[in-house]
């Protein structure tokens, strides 16, 4: 599994981005788990079909990054 934790300075950040991920997710068919609160979110990807990382995890980790 692949796990980010990516820090913000405050709440709306948080959420801007979250939407932004699930906006991504969406578009890409790929949903990762994502926790959030104040300042924090937290991604994790893998592809549960395989119960392991595909190359697929590693390109959306990638693009969740550029969304910074």
């Amino acid at each position: 599994m692949i796990t980010k934790k990516f820090q913000f300075e405050n709440y709306r950040s948080t959420a801007s981005f979250v939407k932004q991920i699930t906006e991504l997710a969406e578009s890409e068919g790929h949903h990762p788990v994502i926790t959030f609160g104040w300042g924090f979110c937290t991604v994790q990807l893998q592809t549960k079909k395989i119960k392991g990382l595909h190359e697929n995890d590693f390109i959306m980790a990638a693009k969740i990054n550029a969304l910074l």
